[in-house]
């Protein structure tokens, strides 16, 4: 066999491993301060003797998972992970430090860890002498964590704007209404994606027009285990008797119009991934802020001709002006249109 077929054959074997740590990943919790993290352990001659995944924040790593399950049989072995072992002590200890306690010789990582406070972590493993390959299905390790890497990356949480229109963009019919534009199956959608999120933000406005649960919801209307964060953002106080103050889901108001305090509080509350829901006036100070990364809309295939618009004045006077979007996803969710899109350019600027 030649050096070539060694190093094929070693790289189809990383791939093949890598796969699996990302299955055993997207096991662990969504909206989650912690990333989804998955691990094997395969012994010298190749066999898989621990796996593991990341259950959520101050549960043991998923490196720390597969080792207690792999025992002695680790050493020597190498260690796959979908995340770059973590060089810090915080709620548990370094990763780093148990994988060279157990006499791993190599480690395999598809993503490098994007924390200040954890990165580091290859380069304490080869000071102790362990083999390093970098970079196996870097793209799926991101994907799988894509708040969370971006919220490292860009210093705040990734803002999903959701709304709901119909074809002549209204929200809400003439008497202010907006129950229901969409049907039961796209309603029954947001929720699955809400879910995912770690926040959920509206404005004092629609608290007190609409009073909304702001929770993630069964089919039958009962709530499910985890919900996210509720966030109500703006200066007046949220009536006494309002649904978002009820215990079905923690609440947190932010006394603030400015979409750049908001994400700053929200990150140093470890919120990653923001659901926006608010009303035309909140969305629009967003995307004027250039603070909306993507955009999720369900339109109804019904028309009002008059009523509330789906988004508030943006000072675009032009078409030259106009907020362009790249569709990602079109898709019919019953009678509904899901379009999912990320913003492309703002043409003029």
């Amino acid at each position: 066999m030649t050096d070539r077929e060694v190093i094929t054959s070693e790289r189809e074997r990383d791939v093949a491993l890598m796969r699996r740590a990302l299955q055993l990943a997207a096991c662990g919790p969504l909206g989650n301060p912690n990333p989804r993290v998955g691990a094997v352990i395969v012994d010298p001659d190749g066999l898989v003797v621990g796996e593991g995944f990341h259950e959520g924040a101050g549960t043991p790593h998923a490196e720390v998972v597969a080792l207690r399950q792999a025992g002695a049989a680790a050493r020597q072995g190498t260690a796959v992970v979908t995340l770059e072992p973590c060089a810090h002590t915080g709620r548990t200890g370094p990763c780093t430090q148990a994988l060279i306690e157990a006499g791993v010789a190599r480690v395999v990582f598809a993503q490098s860890d994007p924390t200040p406070s954890a990165r580091g972590g290859r380069t304490l493993l080869e000071a102790a002498g362990v083999r390093m390959t970098p970079g196996v299905l870097a793209d799926e390790s991101t994907v799988l964590n894509d708040a969370w890497t971006f919220s490292f990356v860009h210093g705040r949480p990734k803002v999903t704007w959701k709304f709901a229109a119909t074809l002549d963009g209204r929200s809400a019919a003439a008497d202010g209404r907006s129950r229901w534009i969409t049907g039961p199956l796209a309603r029954g959608d947001v929720h699955q994606l809400r879910a995912q999120c770690d926040a959920i933000l509206v404005g004092t406005g629609t608290v007190i027009a609409d009073d909304p649960a702001l929770t993630v919801r069964r089919p039958d209307g009962s709530p499910t285990g985890r919900q996210p964060l509720r966030v109500v953002m703006g200066l007046r106080p949220i009536p006494e008797t309002a649904r978002v103050r009820d215990a079905a889901a923690p609440t947190l108001q932010l006394a603030t119009h400015d979409p750049v305090e908001a994400l700053k509080a929200l990150a140093e509350q470890e919120i990653h991934h923001v659901w926006l829901e608010g009303g035309p006036t909140v969305a629009a100070a967003f995307l004027g802020a250039g603070l909306v990364d993507e955009v999720i809309a369900y339109l109804a295939p019904a028309l009002l001709g008059a009523g509330s618009p789906a988004l508030g004045d943006l000072g675009i006077r032009t078409m030259d002006q106009a907020i362009r979007l790249t569709p990602h996803e079109v898709t019919t969710v019953g009678p509904d249109i899901r379009i999912r899109a990320s913003i492309a350019t703002r043409e003029g600027h």
